[in-house]
């Protein structure tokens, strides 16, 4: 069995059609199977949430768990590219810049998110075959 100390988790907004591009770049591009996800919204997604004692109403973003240690908002994002088999994760370069000043343009992006890539109706269902990528009651998340 799975537990959370063998993958990096990944906690995302269901219903924001950014995050849910985002989440299917990451699938497509995860070629070590490096990640399992969840919405924040999911039974899944609010365990961790509790069992790591994230204050949700703080954390409008994306939120990345490795070997117990979270990351927020932009520094989830480039912590996520560096394990990706893609072009893009020549961006992890921008962690040398001071992460109030990555995470002034992250709020600025996320606070509008909805407005400019707009929002579904219900958190998103992962298909049959993409299943696997994400977490389940059965995962251990503690």
């Amino acid at each position: 069995m799975e537990s959370i100390n063998d993958k990096i988790i990944i906690l995302f907004d269901g219903v924001c059609n950014l995050c849910i591009k985002s989440v299917k770049f990451i699938i497509k591009n995860d070629s070590n199977d490096v990640f399992r996800l969840a919405a924040i919204q999911s039974p899944e997604g609010q365990e961790i949430i509790k069992n790591f004692s994230i204050d949700i109403k703080k954390i409008d973003s994306i939120i990345l768990i490795k070997n117990k240690k979270i990351k927020f908002k932009s520094s989830a994002v480039l912590t996520a590219l560096r394990y990706l088999n893609t072009f893009w994760k020549v961006l992890f370069i921008f962690y040398i810049i001071p992460y109030p000043i990555r995470d002034f343009f992250y709020t600025m992006i996320a606070k509008i998110r909805y407005n400019i890539f707009g929002k579904q109706k219900s958190c998103m269902l992962p298909s049959e075959n993409l299943k696997s990528k994400f977490l389940s009651s059965k995962i251990i998340v503690k």
